[in-house]
């Protein structure tokens, strides 16, 4: 994807601008702390100027528009939103505009999200893109994977991880034990976002899951993620989505027909489907949202993954944006920023 194709998602980025990822994460909050000066250009746009630098940047939709487009927002605004019900289920769509619970936090699916992008962002800036399509750099890849895995859980060491994975953190081999759990899936949209291709994002994913979840069904999770992220970032749509899935996972299934019965399952098998399938019924971010909350289970992890798909296609609100941000700290928010500029820069790379 060249610059012009990208302006269409994240508005006109130019080389001496201030960076897509610090707009899309932060504009909202620089513009409440008044770092930044707001000049309303229509419906369609606002510039943002840093008053420190005099730089500006067009941010498509602008501050009080919720048409900003975002990258890797998605699968934190499903955490965040989820994990006040992850241990309290229900079995009803919240109230959209109040989805963001006033105990709502970040749980391991925000900091693992950001780990995994972390990780590719350091191997991928080393190695160049023939090296990947050789695959003569896996395992320099996965290295920094988990060594950002292992630095940010025991950063974070109270975030709700499952019982293998905290064993895993705190091991001297760091070596995979087989898991088939959502923790893969939750993790990997990162991928789709900086592949260049559809075999990058599925690679990227199987790459992220197996120093861990080496269990076929963990790996099949996280690719199919990635790979509806890298479809509908190309421009496919929900039909084309409909089509990839099916190759992977049964889901001639509705919601309402599975919400009575569905309990927590915390598979990929048990939770990757339901929550692609909350994102194709859903229409717009915070109804996918809702629906994933909905059939209760392990509602933040499926809130997650359906939140890390429909962020490709549809704007995140402001309010549901800024309540998210504020509850992240300064570390997880400027690893956001890194990765997020990173992925564009590499998309925008031509060799």
């Amino acid at each position: 994807m060249d610059i012009n194709e990208y302006a269409r998602l994240f508005g006109d980025y130019r080389e001496g601008y201030h960076s897509i990822g610090l707009y899309c994460l932060t504009a909202d909050r620089q513009i409440k702390n008044g770092t930044v000066e707001v000049n309303d250009v229509g419906n369609a746009k606002a510039f943002l100027r840093d008053k420190r630098t005099g730089k500006w940047c067009i941010v498509t939709g602008g501050y009080g528009n919720d048409k900003v487009k975002t990258m890797m927002l998605g699968a934190v605004c499903g955490d965040v939103a989820g994990s006040v019900y992850e241990w309290h289920n229900i079995k009803y769509c919240p109230d959209k505009e109040k989805i963001v619970s006033r105990n709502a936090h970040f749980t391991d699916d925000s900091v693992m999200t950001c780990a995994v992008a972390n990780g590719l962002k350091k191997a991928l800036s080393q190695i160049s893109v023939t090296a990947i399509e050789n695959n003569e750099y896996d395992d320099m890849i996965e290295k920094e994977i988990v060594n950002s895995l292992v630095e940010y859980a025991r950063k974070y060491p109270n975030a709700g991880y499952g019982g293998s994975f905290r064993r895993w953190i705190w091991s001297d081999d760091h070596n995979p034990y087989n898991s088939w759990g959502n923790g893969s899936a939750m993790r990997a949209s990162y991928a789709g976002w900086v592949a260049k291709t559809m075999y990058e994002a599925e690679h990227f994913a199987e790459l992220s899951a197996e120093v861990t979840h080496n269990h076929p069904e963990g790996i099949k999770g996280a690719k199919v993620v990635a790979g509806c992220i890298y479809i509908l970032r190309r421009g496919g749509n929900k039909s084309d989505v409909i089509e990839y899935v099916k190759k992977h996972y049964d889901i001639d299934f509705t919601l309402d027909e599975i919400r009575p019965t569905y309990y927590f399952d915390v598979s990929c098998q048990g939770s990757v489907p339901q929550a692609i399938v909350a994102f194709l019924e859903g229409n717009d971010f915070s109804d996918v949202i809702s629906k994933a909350i909905s059939i209760g289970g392990d509602s933040d992890t499926i809130a997650a993954i359906a939140g890390s798909i429909a962020e490709v296609i549809y704007p995140i609100p402001q309010g549901f944006r800024g309540r998210v941000i504020d509850r992240l700290d300064s570390h997880l928010r400027r690893t956001l920023i890194e990765t997020i500029d990173f992925a564009v820069s590499r998309m925008n790379d031509k060799n």
